[in-house]
């Protein structure tokens, strides 16, 4: 195109976008049309001779497959005298695997352009593989002599044991994971499967051996009390067929039972008071035992915490936040879990103003008790919820996540076919009773890591409750 050309079509397409602003009312924002309907692949499911459940989410338009094999083999059934095995056996799974050794299971995993994962939370333990479809046999190769056949060699039980006593000390100088640590305990107390830290203690991580954790692998890692969920480029059959392959010779067992524990009887509130000295900030956890994600309250739940703390233009930020200037960010949330999880509130707050922040949080908690959610808050947040959604299934890592809860919770295979019109359904009067069932600002634990010698004075003041001394377990100090 020459020159003049050139310049003619931009003098006319300038004069098109004038034209065009002339007709457009920009005193008030466009209307905008309702979302398009979600529709979401459905969840297939087979089981294979051995128990093992296979669920399978067709994705086709990209050429890769995400392959979780879930175990219920949570830190929920660490041992009284060992917490933190559970995390560490599905560590160790990956430390060395049929005949390859732990750099041997790296360097293949990396060379078929796989990422390979072991991990393992509260209410169980996940391999998880993201391949491309193309080296998916190969992978999938790896992933069951992972799963299947772990080698747990004493060096390198010796080394993660190192790596992780080394973690335990540096989780002292980090007043964030001390809370993380802390309040679980404070919560649940010690007799309850949620009480314990994740990666255990000092003494129990020095305790960790290759017999205990091959005597943990050996007594939960069963098909019958496992899942294998994959979404990506594959169908059912062709899933069931592979797997059948590597998987299908798992041997089956009894796996023990998992003790519900009890959850201590809700005390008055208190202040749990955690000394870090010199803390540059104050990091704050307000809650109590909550509701199981199999509630059907959850869904006026999710609309409650939007509301109160689940994103950036909720109360509790906008208040510490954007208003007060106390903290980065101030959140809640409903923790999901198969037995009763936990409500908390919480954030990192500058030190000169923990008592101011504490004032601020319980405000909050408070008002969504005591005070109808006006119809544009709670709108506003039915959408946040419901118009958030589709994003989370737009890759397969995303659906993954989701359809692992589904599996996880024992949720209905078409739990997310019907969760935005349930979210559509919940009023105002359902937050609000919601709120008033599930926050309960007179048991509140309320436990505050931060240097004492100057926070604890502004805290006695407030008259919330009596101060109690604990230690990064949760432990009381007399």
């Amino acid at each position: 195109m020459s020159p003049i050309r050139g310049a003619a079509a931009i003098v006319l397409a300038v004069l098109a976008s004038a034209r065009l602003s002339a007709q457009v009312d920009r005193s008030k924002p466009p209307t905008l049309p309702p979302p398009p309907a979600l529709k979401l692949p459905a969840i297939q499911t087979a089981t294979l001779p051995n128990g093992l459940t296979l669920a399978v989410v067709e994705m086709h338009k990209v050429p890769v497959v995400d392959v979780q094999v879930l175990v219920d083999a949570g830190a929920a059934r660490d041992p009284g005298d060992l917490p933190g095995l559970a995390t560490f056996t599905a560590l160790m799974l990956q430390q060395g695997a049929g005949t390859r050794g732990a750099l041997d299971v790296a360097d293949e995993a990396a060379f078929l352009g796989a990422q390979l994962n072991t991990t393992a939370a509260l209410d169980g333990a996940v391999a998880s593989l993201h391949v491309p479809r193309r080296r998916l046999e190969a992978a999938l190769d790896l992933l069951a002599d992972v799963v299947l056949r772990p080698a747990f060699p004493d060096s390198e039980v010796a080394r993660q044991r190192e790596l992780r006593g080394a973690q335990l000390v540096q989780q002292r100088d980090e007043p964030v994971a001390m809370a993380n640590v802390a309040f679980p305990a404070i919560v649940y107390g010690a007799g309850h499967p949620y009480g314990h830290p994740l990666n255990g203690t000092d003494a129990a991580t020095a305790a960790l051996t290759r017999d205990r954790v091959a005597g943990f692998y050996r007594a939960y890692y069963r098909p019958n009390a496992s899942r294998i969920l994959i979404v990506g480029d594959i169908t059912l059959a062709q899933a069931r067929a592979l797997l059948a392959a590597r998987f299908g010779a798992w041997e089956q067992g009894d796996v023990p039972g998992l003790a519900a524990g009890s959850a201590p009887t809700p005390a008055a509130r208190a202040v749990y008071l955690i000394d870090k000295p010199g803390a540059a900030q104050s990091v704050i956890r307000i809650g109590h035992v909550g509701p199981a994600r199999s509630t059907p309250d959850w869904y006026a739940l999710e609309v409650l915490n939007t509301i109160l703390g689940g994103a950036f233009t909720s109360r509790l930020n906008q208040n510490l936040r954007e208003t007060h200037g106390y903290t980065y960010g101030a959140f809640s949330q409903f923790a999901a879990r198969r037995l009763a999880g936990a409500f908390v509130a919480l954030a990192s707050v500058v030190t000169a103003k923990t008592d101011s922040s504490l004032v601020e949080f319980l405000k909050e908690l408070r008002r969504i008790r005591d005070e109808p959610v006006p119809d544009a808050e709670l709108a506003k947040a039915k959408a946040y919820v419901s118009l958030g959604l589709p994003g989370e299934f737009e890759t397969t890592g995303g659906a993954g996540a989701r359809f692992r809860e589904v599996l996880s919770y024992g949720l209905p295979l078409d739990y997310y076919d019907r969760y935005i019109e349930r979210i559509g359904a919940v009023t105002a009067a359902d937050v609000q009773r919601v709120a008033r069932q599930y926050i309960d600002p007179d048991h509140f634990d309320i436990v505050v890591v931060g240097d004492k010698a100057q926070i604890e004075a502004g805290i006695r003041a407030l008259n919330e409750g009596p101060i109690v001394y604990r230690d990064l377990w949760g432990l009381e100090i007399k």
